[in-house]
């Protein structure tokens, strides 16, 4: 910013297992999202490296950089994104048809339970039914990394819950590896690992012994 260095993250040194289900927890401002866009190949931090299964994507060309988010990762945001005119099943399409090896759009909602909501348009869902289909679209590529920055941060506690419940099964049943970034502590009782940022560094990161059921819980 002019003649004044903001540094987002600060000596980040962070390793994602395959399968693992991970929380990443902290403050606004705390480096989250940028570290989540780095992982996924949106940005390009300005020093250090990432590593993908041996590709080191700091080096990687744009034409790399697109094929790696295309097929490798899916994105779940804050907001849902959805095409307005498409209807659940148009918008799911959008990403099979350009991958390897897609599931059936079908297949995608009923992991996430909206199967009979196929051919409502985003204005005839809920805000958790979109989120659910964002999911849905996220994961109908098969992608090895799951990433989702406050999947539930513009939703009530109930519908939360139903989302996360989407997101939990599908790191379950499929084995996606899956980080979820959200300033709410609570949600890290769900997940294997918790992760927590502060000033842009990684001040705490621990594995849960044992997981808390969705159904307890309270926020």
């Amino acid at each position: 910013m002019g003649e004044v260095d903001v540094h987002a993250l600060r000596g980040v040194d962070l390793d994602l297992y395959e399968g693992e289900f991970t929380t990443l927890l902290g403050p606004s401002g705390s480096g989250k999202s940028t570290l989540l866009n780095i992982l996924g190949g949106l940005d390009l931090p300005t020093a250090g490296k990432v590593v993908y299964r041996g590709m080191e994507l700091t080096r990687a060309t744009q034409r790399q950089l697109t094929f790696f988010r295309r097929q490798s990762v899916g994105f779940v945001f804050q907001f849902y994104n959805l095409i307005p005119s498409l209807t659940a099943l148009e918008n799911i399409s959008l990403v099979t048809d350009v991958s390897d090896d897609p599931m059936d759009p079908v297949e995608a909602l009923e992991l996430v339970d909206l199967e009979d909501r196929k051919n409502h348009f985003p204005s005839q869902l809920s805000g958790g039914q979109q989120q659910r289909v964002a999911i849905a679209r996220a994961i109908a590529k098969r992608p090895d990394v799951l990433l989702c920055d406050e999947p539930t941060g513009a939703l009530d506690a109930a519908t939360g819950i139903t989302v996360l419940e989407a997101i939990s099964r599908i790191n379950r049943e499929i084995g996606t590896t899956t980080a979820v970034i959200t300033h709410n502590a609570t949600i890290g009782q769900i997940a294997d690992r918790v992760v927590t940022m502060r000033d842009g560094r990684i001040a705490t990161d621990h594995h849960n012994e044992v997981k808390a059921p969705l159904s307890e819980l309270r926020w």
